[in-house]
């Protein structure tokens, strides 16, 4: 059982500052852990991740006993939660979505509402705003990956998101991941 991966979760955040990442991956190294997968950023002046960790059950327990210290030492609000590696009960063919528009509310969460209605999972989401060249104004983007079962047809969902992004009033696209 000693050699077996198992996985632990750790979710950041706390004021950016020079060196954050290279002390917490030196902690994670150090307690004999392994980054599976992480997501990093600073947003506004706040730095923020969210972490996939795996190694055998002492070093996770090790590490797990050491995050709240770590947290004060970095000034960061740790959480951190056991799991287990993901299982797929279908196969799913990972898509890219992009889309832009000038901004306004609710753009995620109509794109999420028409992915959630034909049950396709949001994998990954990445937005950001930005003032358009010559005007200024406001716009936003949003940039996402969704796992589309074998089962779903994918032109007709195509058609159907293009469709749904123009009434609006939404520049999109829809194309395979290049993995």
């Amino acid at each position: 059982m000693g050699t077996q991966n198992n996985y632990l979760v750790i979710t950041a955040s706390g004021e950016d500052k020079v060196g954050l990442v290279d002390r917490l991956s030196s902690k994670i190294t150090e307690s004999g852990c392994n980054i599976e997968e992480s997501r990093m950023a600073v947003l506004g002046d706040q730095f923020a991740l969210i972490m996939l960790l795996s190694g055998p059950w002492n070093a996770l327990t090790k590490l797990e006993g050491q995050i709240e210290s770590l947290g004060d030492q970095l000034g960061l609000a740790i959480i951190h939660k056991r799991t287990r590696q993901r299982e797929r009960t279908q196969p799913a063919v990972p898509y890219v979505v992009e889309a832009v528009a000038m901004d306004h509310p609710g753009i995620v969460r109509n794109l999420a509402a028409f992915f959630s209605k034909n049950g396709i999972n949001i994998e990954e989401l990445q937005t950001g705003t930005y003032p358009a060249p010559h005007t200024g104004t406001s716009m936003f983007s949003v940039a996402m990956t969704v796992g589309i079962r074998a089962d779903v047809h994918i032109p007709t969902l195509r058609g159907n998101f293009l469709d749904y992004c123009d009434d609006l009033n939404l520049d999109a696209s829809f194309e395979p991941a290049r993995v």
